[in-house]
């Protein structure tokens, strides 16, 4: 179950992604993208993240073939995302930015 929690008239509801766009400001829902700072482009792959992972020190497990997760040697992070690019979404994107700060950002389209 997801959605956008919307409060109106004194009252919490749940909007469910398809109908998350008419609770929005203005109808208007904002998709977002994640960018490589470096180089500026947009990735759009599972096989372009990886590389661009990769070159910053980050490792692939295979255990779970459901997920994509990576780690950084000397660290705690650990990146978890779905198999599935179609369900990459903000919140996986934000993670990513927030483990390499200088390298990636997310923006709307």
């Amino acid at each position: 179950m997801s959605g956008v929690w919307v409060f109106k008239n004194g009252v919490v509801r749940l909007v469910e992604n398809g109908a998350a766009s008419e609770a929005g400001a203005g109808g208007v829902r904002k998709r977002k993208a994640l960018v490589h700072t470096p180089s500026g482009q947009v990735v759009r792959s599972y096989t372009e993240l990886e590389g661009e992972l990769r070159a910053l020190g980050w490792e692939r497990y295979y255990e779970d073939p459901a997920l994509y997760q990576f780690h950084k040697r000397g660290s705690l992070d650990l990146i978890s995302l779905p198999a599935d690019f179609s369900r990459f979404s903000s919140v996986h994107m934000y993670d990513i930015v927030i483990k390499n700060r200088d390298s990636f950002r997310v923006v709307d389209i």
